[in-house]
């Protein structure tokens, strides 16, 4: 078992090897639980998406003047899945 150093603000640094294996990357979040005994149990924090978010996720972004491209479509219908939609 791995232990890590606690700095004077409460911080820790998890090492590569933990980030991998986590499959985390930069700009995620991790969720933490708290289990009885003083243990966490941590997880990477997965944006879930809804069948709503992702049948509306072109309400109001199709101009007559200036269709999407595909590769635009596809990207909003991705963040629509991942509950990361943006007004464009």
């Amino acid at each position: 078992m791995r232990s890590l150093a606690i700095t004077g603000k409460g911080q820790i640094t998890l090492k590569q090897e933990l980030l991998q294996h986590l499959g985390i990357r930069p700009g995620e979040r991790i969720e933490f639980e708290k289990l009885p005994g003083g243990e966490l149990r941590m997880r990477v924090a997965r944006p879930a998406g809804t069948i709503d978010g992702f049948l509306h996720a072109l309400d109001g972004k199709v101009k007559p003047e200036k269709p999407l491209t595909i590769e635009e479509m596809n990207r909003i219908a991705a963040d629509g899945w991942a509950g990361q939609l943006k007004d464009r």
